[in-house]
């Protein structure tokens, strides 16, 4: 068990503690992965020699040193690799760090839905239902054969290792990215999906703003949605070209939305994170011979120039209007 999946509890509006954090980590290892917006994979397997004391030990005095230090509490889960640490994270709660052994990841994973596995999309885990391959433990007892003649010959290899516990994956080190976040919290826990929409659109809105404040485009858009029950889901896309253009951002939000397939859920509230930033200089638009494009980023610009003259709410869509 060398590599540790690190969550930092942070508040939405201290995103700026994360790389702090990371500093943290590197104490013991150079080998970080930053996995915005609060957490990290480490690397321990030198650690582990250097200090005499294994992965779980040291899990322990990270925990204690970002408490102390930065008033901050984290969730870790160690494994032999990044996607058994990734899934040991789930199942794991402060205070106590969830580890999973070379020698126990079949039986960790057999139980498990497929759909836990990382990598494993929608699509996929439908498709592995409809054969009765619900479970990992089922995928991992099925010929390989099997699965290349549902997922193609690449992916069917994959999942039938990682299903029988085989992680290939490695730490590789980076440094945090850039992001811009907005949260929309509900007075109460929200079943409709109109304000749902609405309060994504605001997001955009919001997003699409600061980043032509700064003169920044992102590649990435992230959504949470958090529910009333305190879990909560996070969907990742990328964005057909690095854009600031609200419009492009909606859409986005609105098709991650949409994906979930959310029927009667109590919403407590939505995340929108702006990923991967770059500058606007840099980035390339695709042009197109449609008029009404062009007219509505011409008036986005007005309307930017309004805000900075008269305030954030001096030119709201429409639809936030009521």
């Amino acid at each position: 068990m060398t590599i540790l999946c690190v969550r930092f509890h942070l508040p939405p509006t201290d995103e700026a503690a994360l790389p702090e954090l990371l500093g943290l980590l590197e104490e013991f290892t150079p080998v970080v992965e930053a996995l915005p917006p609060d957490g990290a994979l480490a690397d321990l397997r030198g650690a582990e020699r250097y200090f005499g004391r294994t992965a779980v030990e040291l899990a322990s005095v990270i925990r204690v040193r970002a408490l102390a230090r930065y008033g901050v509490d984290c969730v870790i889960g160690a494994g032999p690799g990044p996607m058994l640490a990734r899934m040991a994270l789930r199942d794991a709660r402060p205070g106590v760090t969830c580890a999973v052994s070379p020698d126990a990841a079949a039986e960790f994973l057999a139980g498990k839905p497929v759909g836990a596995l990382p990598g494993v999309g929608s699509a996929t885990a439908r498709t592995l239902c409809a054969y009765g391959l619900d479970t990992l433990g089922r995928v991992a007892g099925a010929p390989p054969a099997t699965l290349q003649r549902l997922l193609g010959a690449r992916a069917g290899r994959e999942l039938h290792e990682k299903a029988n516990g085989v992680d290939r994956g490695r730490v590789v080190p980076n440094a945090v990215s850039r992001s811009l976040a907005t949260e929309r919290p509900f007075d109460r826990d929200e079943l409709d999906p109109g304000r749902h929409r609405r309060a994504l659109l605001s997001a955009a809105e919001e997003i699409g703003a600061r980043l032509r404040a700064v003169d920044k485009v992102c590649r990435v858009l992230t959504l949470t949605v958090r529910y009333a029950d305190r879990s909560a889901t996070t969907r990742t896309r990328t964005l057909p070209e690095p854009t600031a253009h609200t419009p492009a951002l909606t859409r986005a939000a609105y098709g991650m939305y949409e994906a979930l397939g959310l029927q009667r859920a109590r919403v407590r509230a939505v995340v929108l994170r702006a990923e991967a930033l770059g500058p606007a200089e840099e980035a390339s638009h695709q042009l197109t011979f449609d008029p009404v494009d062009e007219r509505v980023r011409r008036i986005e610009e007005v309307a930017d120039r309004a805000r900075a003259r008269f305030g954030p709410r001096a030119v709201i869509p429409g639809a936030l209007a009521a």
